[in-house]
């Protein structure tokens, strides 16, 4: 293929398409299935996430190109095996989006988010009856390989939809603080570690839900405290070379880190 000024979908899509060419393809890209590849569609997703909490804009075009890519490699080996193609999922999330949001496509009025957010939740329901007449739980469709904090919170919201909730934030911390309790009785146990694991699984769950009703995302929240984590502790690392080089991290006491963690907390508090 000669290089164009810029190019196109349907170049891309040509593009995959020659790579997976049984007789001039490529050998790694012929190989692979829905399955092989899901790894990667999940690290291409946070790296898109990670250039967007970074700022990083111009590395951001890269990444969803990435990630544009495996909806394209997807698409080919549903074309090859006669499933849809690249326009069949065009088609499809358009008319999801259209339908979705009647008050922009449609006559029908909405007056605030409230109301716009009811009606996507409802639309979301018809789907998941149409999808699945069989379906036995509200929970059903659920993807089980979603990051453990952002499964949680889907699970919560989804109970919630149906009126299983704490009808008040006051509830939910409640909850987070008698999960605490039990925690603390199950530590001082003896040979309890599974008991352990378990009321902090419980503790965990509980946080999640304290952060669905205040309306944050639990992943996201996680991200942003380790980041933080991880900002001040390589300024304790740097710190501690500028002020005594000639000894190893691991030689100081717990108690000369800790004034080292106050000392980057400051500063990184005032960037």
């Amino acid at each position: 293929m000669v290089k164009k000024n810029a190019y196109q979908l349907d170049d891309l899509i040509k593009i995959m398409q020659s790579l997976r060419d049984p007789d001039s393809g490529c050998p790694w890209d012929l190989k692979q299935t829905y399955q092989s590849i899901v790894p990667y569609t999940l690290e291409e997703a946070y790296e898109v996430a990670d250039a967007i909490e970074r700022a990083s804009y111009s590395e951001l075009k890269g990444e969803l190109g990435d990630l544009l890519f495996q909806v394209i490699f997807y698409c080919q080996l549903a074309t090859e095996e006669g499933r849809f193609g690249f326009s069949d999922v065009v088609d499809t999330v358009c008319e999801k989006l259209v339908r979705r949001h009647p008050h922009v496509f449609g006559d029908q009025i909405l007056a605030d988010e409230a109301q716009i957010k009811a009606n996507w939740e409802a639309e979301k329901a018809k789907e998941r009856q149409a999808r699945a007449q069989t379906a036995t739980s509200v929970l059903d469709d659920i993807p089980t390989r979603l990051p453990a904090l952002s499964r949680a919170q889907k699970m919560q919201k989804r109970c919630a939809a149906i009126g299983f909730d704490w009808p008040h934030l006051q509830g939910a911390l409640a909850k987070v603080h008698e999960e605490l309790a039990e925690l603390d009785v199950e530590l001082e146990q003896p040979n309890n570690q599974a008991r352990v694991e378990e009321e902090l699984g419980d503790l965990m769950f509980a946080l999640v839900n304290v952060s669905r009703h205040l309306k944050i995302d639990a992943e996201q929240c996680l991200r942003k405290a380790s980041d933080k984590f991880e900002t001040r502790f390589r300024q304790v690392e740097t710190l501690h070379l500028c002020q005594a080089p000639e000894q190893k991290f691991t030689q100081l006491s717990l108690a000369e880190m800790e004034h080292l963690w106050q000392q980057a907390k400051k500063i990184t508090q005032t960037k």
